[in-house]
């Protein structure tokens, strides 16, 4: 069968499309990328859609895929008799125990593992609470620069800004007409409009200042529709018994979908891909595969 090119606002958008045009599942989609696309400026300027061509696997190709998938797994099965047996010859040594610290894993697989999200978590040296003076300036900065940014805009917006002393963080809101706008597509533009924020305050300041923007309570209600979009894809998963991948999702959306999933004995989760492609991945956990069956 020939490919056939197909587009979307992402490349699992083109995936989806590719899939309903040909009237088959991904599972037996055969495709390559051409352009990964982007959101541009906000999501919103000079944005690119995301291209692939695609065609149904053929029967050859699916029989060759699952032989090498069961290569695989014959592989690691025995590989790790092996190893099991190389330790069982090794003579026990005794443990020492000093003052020198860990080698601790990189600080992104400690978010993103479900294995790390159920350890308990070292507590953090809490920083000095903002002072009188440090608010009035950050206060001042933020709305001098919402400001400038939405008059370009040409829009009108209020801006409120209050301080968590618990958490450290400064909470800006934003009303005004159209807000939807500013939110843009699952939250991009608003997630941009932080980050240049958190930049121009942070410039010159003496210590982090943590930002988090919102308007309408949209982080709220996104983090609803992520939990339940997670208790979903968890029960097509067990139903499937195969691994489900998400949408792209920035690195906090992705922390939801860890979570809301973490006290699942039945599912695990990853995270794979590079940025800004990076999404999460749900699976049957192999160890109480059985049992769920039963």
């Amino acid at each position: 069968m020939e490919y056939i090119e197909v587009t979307g606002k992402s490349v699992e958008e083109a995936i989806t499309n590719a899939c309903t045009k040909l009237g088959i599942p991904s599972s037996k989609l055969d495709y390559e990328v051409i352009e990964k696309g982007s959101s541009g400026l906000f999501g919103i300027f000079n944005s690119k859609p995301a291209k692939i061509k695609a065609r149904e696997k053929s029967d050859e190709v699916e029989v060759k895929a699952v032989k090498e998938t069961e290569q695989k797994e014959v592989k690691a099965t025995a590989e790790k008799a092996v190893e099991k047996k190389e330790d069982s010859k090794k003579p026990v040594k005794k443990e020492t125990f000093n003052n020198e610290p860990k080698t601790e894993t990189k600080a992104e697989d400690k978010v993103e593992t479900k294995t790390e999200a159920k350890s308990v978590s070292q507590p953090q040296s809490k920083q000095e609470p903002f002072t009188s003076s440090q608010k009035e300036t950050i206060t001042n900065d933020i709305k001098a620069f919402l400001d400038s940014m939405f008059g370009a805009m040409n829009m009108e917006v209020a801006v409120d800004i209050t301080f968590d002393d618990e958490e450290n963080s400064v909470n800006v809101d934003l009303s005004g007409d159209n807000m939807g706008v500013l939110i843009g597509k699952r939250g991009q533009t608003l997630d941009s409009i932080q980050y240049l924020t958190s930049l121009v305050i942070n410039k010159n300041s003496e210590k982090y200042v943590r930002i988090k923007l919102d308007t309408e309570n949209y982080r709220k209600r996104r983090k609803d529709t992520l939990e339940s979009l997670a208790k979903n894809i968890a029960y097509k998963v067990k139903r499937s018994r195969r691994p489900v991948s998400l949408e792209p999702m920035n690195p906090y959306e992705r922390r939801i979908i860890h979570s809301a999933l973490q006290s699942d004995k039945f599912v695990s989760t990853r995270s794979e891909g590079e940025e800004p492609f990076r999404h999460v991945v749900v699976y049957l956990e192999r160890d109480n595969n059985n049992r769920y069956n039963r």
